[in-house]
């Protein structure tokens, strides 16, 4: 079977139902944003090992709860191309008020592992902590993408309102995640410290 299929070169692609829709129609460039943040997920999986995060305990259990994610997000992207009362809707699984609740109690585990937030936290520190606040931000905007997509598609804040869920919460999920990768590494959290921190800045002598 050939990867390529030329049926896009014009610019339009197909929904799960067949429907031919433009490559930057709102419903494309949604669960193709899901796609972009799986891709993320799956960099961060990559350097975990090298890294000796995935030997960890914390860290092992971390690195299969992402592979889940990855799978989970497969099951977003197919909720997304398929639209409510499409053909093949009976063949997807929706995103729900289960997987909601799962992401939260996650939230809520990993949360407990960690010393309380006293500041906003920066991107960084170690390497697997930093590729999951990249993920953290594509995820946003994925969530913003599917609001721009419920605002132009009529009935969708009913079809689509787990989803967005979901993704609210996806992103809440990572930055405690990232958080936990950090102190599996022994990493302290990379605070903002405001003012102060502009004080410290040095002078250009450019």
């Amino acid at each position: 079977m050939k990867i390529y299929t030329k049926f896009g070169d014009r610019g339009e692609t197909a929904l799960f139902d067949g429907q031919r829709v433009g490559k930057d129609d709102p419903r494309i460039d949604t669960y193709g944003t899901v796609d972009e943040l799986n891709s993320s997920l799956g960099v961060a999986i990559a350097g975990m090992a090298p890294e000796g995060i995935a030997a960890a305990e914390e860290g092992k259990n971390l690195h299969e709860r992402l592979i889940a994610l990855q799978r989970e997000l497969f099951v977003l992207g197919s909720d997304l191309a398929t639209p409510p009362g499409s053909r093949n809707e009976a063949r997807v699984t929706r995103i729900g008020p289960a997987d909601i609740d799962r992401l939260e109690r996650m939230i809520d585990e990993a949360t407990a592992q960690l010393p309380p937030l006293q500041r906003f936290v920066l991107p960084g520190g170690s390497m697997t902590a930093a590729r999951l606040h990249v993920a953290r931000t594509v995820c946003r905007r994925a969530e913003r993408r599917l609001v721009e997509l419920m605002r132009q598609t009529p009935g969708a804040e009913n079809s689509l309102a787990h989803a967005l869920i979901y993704l609210n919460r996806l992103s809440d999920l990572l930055f405690t995640w990232a958080r936990l990768a950090n102190k599996t590494a022994g990493v302290g959290d990379v605070e903002w410290e405001g003012a102060e921190a502009r004080k410290k800045l040095p002078v250009s002598t450019i």
